[in-house]
């Protein structure tokens, strides 16, 4: 697996990055190629350290990530991994309970870009300071349903196969999902 390190603020770089990469070697058994990507953000911001993890595999379109933040970037990096390795499994069990065979027909994001300064558009209540891009893909709402917690994002955006529209599924407070599909 090769591991590319984006590095915000933080001292000791050198200590951590060699700790995440026997870390994260754990996960080669997973692997079978050597052109498996793993992302890793490290940042600090006053006292809190963040560790976010993306795995990209080629092949398959569900990449597997982790974020974990903490005052103690030790114990985050401790987390990192276990927290992958129960979402291969997760990952693992759902596609075995499913009847076809048929590969995964999630979309893998594109790579994630930095903005520069001057790219960045400032709105009334703040500024957008992150862009990113992503192949969407038409599936159903259960299996964006299985994408979202996956990613373990909030919300996930994918073509609806029911109706051929984009739509947004997002988590609510209360455990359950919403669905917002546009009317045109």
């Amino acid at each position: 697996m090769r591991i590319e390190f984006v590095l915000k603020s933080l001292k000791n770089s050198l200590e951590y990055t060699t700790l995440i990469e026997k870390k994260m070697s754990k996960l080669d058994k997973f692997f079978s190629s050597a052109d498996t990507l793993a992302k890793v953000n490290l940042s600090t911001e006053g006292t809190s350290f963040t560790i976010e993890a993306t795995i990209f595999y080629p092949g398959y379109s569900t990449p597997l990530r982790a974020e974990i933040t903490s005052p103690d970037m030790r114990e985050n990096i401790n987390q990192i991994v276990p927290k992958i390795e129960r979402q291969i499994e997760k990952f693992r069990t759902r596609q075995e309970s499913k009847k076809s065979v048929s590969k995964p027909t999630f979309a893998i994001p594109a790579m994630l870009q930095e903005v520069s300064e001057e790219d960045i558009e400032h709105v009334k209540f703040g500024k957008v300071v992150r862009i990113k891009s992503f192949e969407i893909a038409t599936e159903s709402v259960d299996d964006a349903i299985a994408q979202m917690e996956l990613l373990d994002h909030n919300f996930y955006v994918f073509v609806n196969t029911v109706d051929n529209k984009v739509s947004v599924l997002y988590k609510r407070h209360d455990g359950d999902y919403g669905l917002i599909t546009p009317s045109y």
